[in-house]
């Protein structure tokens, strides 16, 4: 279903909000000079000030980013109803040609005569063409240097004509997809698209693929001083804060608030006493702390929600590592690990329902949803079963687990600094030990630079979902995606999602990567654990409209420009 109406969240679109309090107090809703201002937390530090590249692609990079990118639309939180930006666009996206017989697929975007940047210049096709070409992979050529996390859907981009305010884009030959209006909406690699002119003024030509690479490093590195939603960066850093005001030249709606600052405050354990001294006025965390979350439902101005997610929680393994190349092994390690006492220990308490996730791309109620793990050891925690795997192949399992007289192992178990990513850390250590595997626990703070550089042997984190499915298996396993750090490398698996991509429907899209986990789930590479429950706070004595979007990456800063002081 598709919706036409003027959306400031989706034109907003690209990250999650926090807001500066000081000079605030109790529940009152402007500080003592009048400006009605709000504090949202961000539980991990962001690794860029864009999201394209590797290190930059985390939820935490999109939510301090929300209000100032624009987008052309974007799911809402029923996952049925898409909303294009009739904020942006000048009327809703064309699509010219769907049937590759009768030519190449092509479809438009034509944005809104009074859409401009912050500095007044006006938004144009060549910001869309910009945003492609920095999104595609490398071997498109378009970019030397950039380095998408996801370039499925720019890769399959022939080319962008522009005519000013219209961008027309053509696929290559015989190619399709049943998700083109992704391609600049706020779930893509960019959550949105970016200022072309920017790389003119600084001298660069982003029609030189080197030239090009340098304004994408730029963007990435340098905080943004430009904006294209309702607020604009004023000061902060990646470390501590970023500080939100009204941007002059937003062409929709005027936002509810003077000043929003997201606060970045990795310890989940201060959220409950800062939330109670009005020091943060929300938030909407990637990963669920019961004790938090328990604690919140007692205070009498908590405003909460709480679902399955469409972040889901995973163990990767990296195959650059010489042991784990051995797919004998890392049935084992999976085999080994509980999956259903790690979902109970951290969230039966409070979120009783949760379900094991058995799909990587689809979930239980999905009319796509394939059961991949029916009567599959992995995940079960049967150490007998472990046990067998590997003394048929060969391995001696004891205090220490030796292959030949030589030990396998140690192994880095790693996963950012969370109460439960902690306490599954704790889990599988314990569970591998039991198969005479050590591993040894690393946090990190760093969570896209973790990943981009492959540090870690194994590692549990989490994939955002979307209702868009068709181009995630070549997110997650192409041998070649940005995304695919643990090195899987399988040519069946790649031309399957690589089918998937260019379907021409969504049901033949979903034949693709059920074949391709088929395939992928023996190779013991991911083992999926469930959707995690995401759960979001507000006071509502002080701040409305900051209503959770579980579809999206941007999760309650999805329309950051809608929130106003509470009545």
């Amino acid at each position: 279903m598709f919706k036409r109406r003027k959306t400031l969240a989706l034109a907003a679109a690209a990250s999650s909000a926090m807001l500066v309090v000081s000079g605030c107090s109790g529940g009152e809703g402007e500080a003592d000079d009048g400006v009605r201002e709000a504090t949202w937390v961000i539980e991990t530090l962001p690794g860029a000030w864009q999201s394209i590249s590797a290190a930059g692609g985390s939820v935490y990079v999109i939510q301090m980013l929300s209000g100032i990118l624009p987008s052309t639309g974007g799911w809402l939180a029923d996952a049925e109803t898409y909303e294009y930006d009739m904020d942006v666009l000048a009327e809703e996206p064309t699509l010219i040609n769907d049937d590759p017989d009768e030519g190449p697929f092509e479809f438009s975007f034509t944005l809104a005569e009074d859409a401009v940047w912050s500095d007044g210049e006006p938004m144009t096709g060549e910001d869309l063409r910009a945003t492609w070409m920095m999104s595609a992979g490398p071997e498109e050529g378009h970019c030397n240097g950039c380095d998408s996390r996801s370039s499925t859907n720019p890769d399959q981009v022939e080319a962008i004509e522009v005519d000013g305010k219209t961008a027309t884009v053509t696929l290559k030959e015989g190619l399709a997809n049943a998700e083109w209006m992704s391609l600049f909406d706020s779930h893509s690699v960019a959550g949105g698209f970016l200022p072309s002119h920017l790389a003119e003024e600084n001298g660069w030509d982003i029609d030189d693929p080197d030239q090009l690479g340098e304004f994408f490093a730029w963007l990435h590195a340098e905080r943004p001083e430009w904006s294209g939603g309702p607020f604009q960066i004023v000061e902060g850093d990646l470390e501590n804060e970023v500080v939100k005001e009204p941007n002059p030249e937003w062409f929709g709606d005027e936002p509810g608030l003077d000043r929003v600052t997201f606060m970045f405050n990795t310890d989940e354990g201060t959220f409950v006493n800062a939330f109670s001294n009005d020091e943060i006025h929300g938030g909407s965390p990637s990963s669920y702390n019961e004790d938090v979350y328990t604690q919140l439902q007692d205070l009498p101005n908590a405003e909460m929600s709480i679902g399955e997610g469409a972040a889901w929680e995973h163990v990767d393994l990296n195959l650059n590592n010489e042991f784990l190349q051995d797919v004998e092994l890392r049935r084992a390690i999976f085999t080994a690990i509980d999956r259903d006492e790690i979902a109970s220990r951290n969230y039966e308490a409070g979120y009783p329902e949760y379900q094991l996730k058995n799909n990587h791309v689809f979930g239980n109620d999905s009319p796509y949803f394939v059961d991949h793990y029916e009567g599959e050891t992995q995940g079960t925690g049967d150490i007998d079963a472990a046990t067998e795997i590997l003394e048929e192949a060969g391995y001696e399992v004891g205090d220490t687990l030796t292959l030949d007289g030589e030990e396998i192992g140690p192994f880095r178990l790693r996963s950012t600094d969370s109460v439960v990513r902690n306490t599954s850390l704790q889990l599988i250590q314990a569970q591998l030990a039991e198969i005479g595997v050590t591993a040894n626990i690393e946090v990190t703070d760093d969570l896209g630079g973790t990943l981009a550089e492959a540090d870690y042997d194994i590692m549990q984190f989490g994939w955002q979902g979307t209702p868009y499915f068709v181009t995630s298996g070549a997110q997650y396993w192409r041998s070649d995606s940005d995304s695919n750090f643990g090195a899987f490398d399988n040519e069946d698996v790649d031309e399957l999602v690589d089918q998937a991509a260019n379907a021409p429907d969504l049901d033949t899209a979903a034949d693709h990567l059920n074949e391709a986990m088929e395939i992928l789930v023996p190779e013991a590479y991911v083992l999926p654990i469930m959707h995690e429950p995401n759960y979001s706070f507000v006071n509502s004595d002080r701040l409305a409209g900051a209503e959770d979007n579980l579809q999206s990456s941007y999760r309650s800063t999805h329309n950051v420009g809608e929130w106003t002081i509470a009545d």
